[in-house]
C-alpha cells in the first residue's frame, strides 16, 4: 500500500467566535489526488492555509498536520514549504515578464532537500504546451497556460505535496478540462501525492481520487469520486441533477 504523505486530523481555524474550518481531517497518499470541493466561501482555501502554514489574518488554528510522518503543526509556512508543502496560490506562481524557460530554470529546490525535483524534459511532457511556448513571455499565454507555468514552478521546488487553490478560477470550461487532465497525469505518471482545492465539483469528481465536499467549514460528504459521481445529495446541489 502506497505511504501516507499528508494527514490532517480535526483541523479548526477560529476568527474570534467564529469556527471557519471546524474538524476537518483528511489523509493523501502517494499517486493520489484528493479534492476539497464546495461552493463559494465553505473555507476550502482557509482549510489548505491551514495545512500549508499561510493563514489570512491572525485565526487561531488547532488540530494536527502530518507530512511523511511527522508533526509540523508548530512549524511556520516557510517551514513547511522547505519540507515539500507546496502550495499554488489561486492566481499566482509565476513572473509575466519572464519566458516560460526562465520561470522554470529560476525555481529549485532547496539545497539541503532530498527529495526529487522534477527536470524541465519531464514538465515538458506533463505539459506539452508549455514545451511548445518555452521561449515565450509568460503573460503572453493564455490564463490557461499561465496557471500550468504556475504548477509547473512548484514542482521544479521538488514537493512532497502539491497543494493546488482553485487552479480553474477565471477559465473555460474547456480549458479547466485540459489543465485538470494534466494534473491527473502528473500524479499517475510520478506518483505525487496532489490536494486539489476546487469550486468546481463536476470538474474535481472527473479527475479525483476522493472528494471532500465540505460546507460552512465542515465536511458534508466524503469518498470516492467514482462513486460519489452518483450521489443524490451532490447530483441535486452541484451537478443541476434531482433528487430520486
Amino acid at each position: 500500500m502506497s505511504r501516507d504523505v499528508l494527514v490532517a486530523s480535526e483541523v479548526t481555524v477560529r476568527y474570534g467566535g467564529n469556527r471557519a474550518v471546524d474538524g476537518m481531517s483528511m489523509r493523501i497518499r502517494e499517486g493520489e489526488l484528493v479534492a476539497v470541493a464546495g461552493g463559494n466561501g465553505a473555507g476550502k482555501s482557509t482549510f489548505v492555509g491551514a495545512v500549508a502554514g499561510w493563514s489570512r489574518g491572525t485565526p487561531t488554528v488547532t488540530g494536527r498536520v502530518e507530512l511523511a510522518g511527522r508533526d509540523i503543526s508548530g512549524l511556520s509556512a516557510h517551514a513547511r514549504a522547505r519540507l515539500g508543502v507546496t502550495l499554488v496560490p489561486e492566481g499566482l506562481g509565476a513572473f509575466a515578464q519572464m519566458t516560460v524557460k526562465e520561470n522554470l530554470t529560476l525555481a529549485r529546490p532547496p539545497k539541503d532537500a532530498a527529495r526529487r525535483a522534477y527536470e524541465l524534459d519531464e514538465i515538458f511532457e506533463i505539459f506539452p504546451n508549455l514545451g511548445e511556448r518555452q521561449g515565450q513571455i509568460t503573460g503572453s499565454l493564455s490564463g490557461g497556460e499561465r496557471q500550468m507555468v504556475a504548477v509547473a514552478r512548484a514542482l521544479r521546488g521538488a514537493p512532497q505535496v502539491l497543494i493546488l487553490d482553485e487552479p480553474s478560477v477565471g477559465l473555460a470550461p474547456k480549458i479547466v478540462e485540459e489543465l485538470l487532465r494534466s494534473v491527473r497525469r502528473l500524479v499517475d505518471t510520478t506518483g505525487l501525492a496532489v490536494l486539489l482545492v476546487e469550486q468546481n465539483v463536476r470538474a474535481a469528481l472527473a479527475v479525483a481520487d476522493e472528494l471532500h465536499l465540505i460546507e460552512r467549514g465542515r465536511t458534508v460528504v466524503q469518498g470516492p469520486a467514482a462513486e460519489l459521481a452518483d450521489d443524490p445529495r451532490i447530483s441535486a446541489v452541484y451537478l443541476g441533477g434531482t433528487h430520486a
